[in-house]
């Protein structure tokens, strides 16, 4: 079984996550997001909100026959995810070049701490590119239609949280 790890802090899911996940489960058999608890960001949405959205949302995806998607929460290195949910791959979505070099040093230190896992790059949807949580969450913040950034119940919960 082709096992790939999808990790973020999705905080919240937007449709560009939503695309990497639809994408990358064409590849695998079974996709792991997995949902990092980064004490250090300080999320907006608690780790059970964000496990909920994402279930949710890809619960409403049209998959391919047999391929299966497991959220899964994390606090270790990545790696270490990684090889929790005996993955052979772990899935970055890029969105620009800023994306590549910050990515391109994880992959050098993941392969020192395990060659045998191996990175794969996404690039973002060109309709797509410009979306980041932590911007939607800004908009969200300050008022603004996020609608075209992430799906209708997400919208609804950060202007629920926005209250």
């Amino acid at each position: 079984m082709r096992i790939g790890l999808y990790p973020g802090t999705f905080d919240p899911i937007t449709l560009g996550h939503i695309d990497i996940i639809r994408r990358a489960s064409t590849l695998v058999d079974r996709l792991v997001v997995g949902v990092a608890i980064n004490r250090d960001k300080g999320p907006l949405f608690s780790l059970e909100e964000r496990v909920a959205m994402i279930e949710a949302e890809t619960a409403r995806l049209n998959l391919p026959d047999g391929t299966e998607i497991v959220v899964h929460p994390f606090e270790n290195l990545l790696i270490n995810c990684a090889r929790d949910v005996n993955a052979q791959v772990i899935v970055r979505g890029l969105r620009a070049v800023a994306d590549f070099e910050y990515e391109f040093q994880m992959v050098g230190m993941n392969r020192a701490m395990d060659a045998s896992i191996e990175t794969v790059f996404l690039m973002a949807d060109t309709g797509h590119q410009a979306i980041a949580s932590k911007l939607v969450k800004e908009i969200a913040r300050l008022d603004g239609d996020v609608s075209t950034f992430v799906t209708r119940d997400v919208n609804e919960a950060l202007i629920a949280k926005f209250r």
